[in-house]
């Protein structure tokens, strides 16, 4: 636990005070029994159970205040919440490699099983979206609620050839901020008017309205949307896909990365070509890491539908730091208030 005020916590030195003062006072109190027979009588006529019955109250009233001070202090701490993902962008690898039969029944196969099961378990409120890649990237489903539509584009996927994962997730920025551009052929692909250096326009040139330049904002901080990338992580093509998970960071955005296949891979054999392919982990581990996301490995079938069924608790709940200043001060007020009503059951005053 931690305090977003934690100079407000030297007010609890005030609680030992307190304890010296109620010490004190019933000692003070047993010296005027002692003096006066009278209250010396009463006193023995007390039982044991008087005895103990008569700190209750003052204990629940020190607790009540302690519980105060520290609500001063604004308390936060991990909480497990449901997440307010309100849009999921399915990233898929659709290139020859996924053709590879290391994952059973093949890679292409096991992922789109693996994906309409998570597509199913999605709340309904929560827009899910599909962007496919391979040389290139696109949108083969915006994201929406209709959950038919979002299975049929699974459902038609297609294999092409080479694997651009940068642009999958430039495609997939796009689709969560349509209003931004992304150069996808570039291996800099951040927005133009973002960049820096010299390759200005002409004097000559009309002006267009400047664009507002982006602010950094800490990884993993935009709660609206999250990417899900399904690939084997070997790009021989388009953008660097680490510097395209750099500006998902920069907007907040979280890359969850899952690896299908196997490290040692195996050789896939097409129409008058062949080629060696493997999981390139470290790729993917780099792309989550950047994001404050998280990479999943899954070198079987089973795995990938056990990774789905993670990432699917993941987006639904989260835990992160929370102010619980408010259970504090609920908490001071209800010891407060039995303090009250203790003393006054069992004693006819208020401690």
């Amino acid at each position: 636990m931690t305090f977003l005020w934690p100079e407000l916590l030297w007010a609890l030195i005030c609680v030992p005070l307190l304890i010296g003062l109620y010490i004190f006072l019933l000692r003070r109190r047993k010296k005027f029994a002692v003096r006066y027979a009278a209250l010396s009588i009463v006193k023995e006529a007390m039982g044991p159970s008087q005895h103990w019955r008569r700190h209750i109250p003052p204990v629940l009233f020190l607790l009540a205040f302690t519980a105060m001070l520290l609500a001063m202090a604004r308390p936060a701490a991990l909480v497990t919440l449901p997440s307010q993902y309100e849009t999921v962008i399915l990233a898929i690898d659709v290139s020859g490699s996924m053709r590879a039969s290391d994952v059973q029944p093949t890679r292409i196969a096991a992922a789109q099983e693996a994906v309409r099961g998570f597509v199913e378990k999605q709340p309904r409120h929560t827009r899910i979206g599909v962007v496919t890649f391979a040389g290139t990237a696109a949108v083969t489903q915006a994201p929406t609620e209709n959950r038919e539509d979002i299975l049929a584009a699974i459902n038609r996927i297609q294999l092409q050839r080479a694997t651009a994962v940068g642009s999958g997730i430039l495609v997939s920025l796009k689709a969560i901020f349509p209003e931004v551009e992304f150069d996808l052929n570039s291996s800099d692909p951040r927005p133009k008017d973002s960049r820096s250096g010299s390759g200005g326009r002409s004097i000559n040139e009309p002006t267009a309205e400047k664009k507002p330049e982006l602010k950094p904002v800490p990884p993993g901080s935009y709660t609206s949307a999250a990417i899900i990338l399904l690939t084997d992580g070997q790009t021989t093509t388009g953008p660097d896909p680490v510097e395209s998970s750099q500006m998902a960071a920069e907007r907040g955005v979280r890359v969850f990365t899952v690896g299908i296949g196997t490290p040692e891979g195996e050789v896939v054999a097409g129409e008058g070509w062949s080629m060696h392919v493997r999981l390139d982990e470290e790729s993917l581990k780099k792309i989550a890491g950047v994001t404050g996301a998280q990479y999943f490995y899954a070198g079987t079938a089973t795995e990938l539908t056990q990774v789905y069924k993670m990432l699917n608790s993941k987006l639904t709940l989260e835990r992160k730091e929370t102010e619980i200043t408010a259970f504090f001060a609920a908490g001071a007020a209800l010891l407060a208030l039995l303090s009250a009503l203790l003393s006054m059951l069992w004693f006819n005053r208020i401690l």
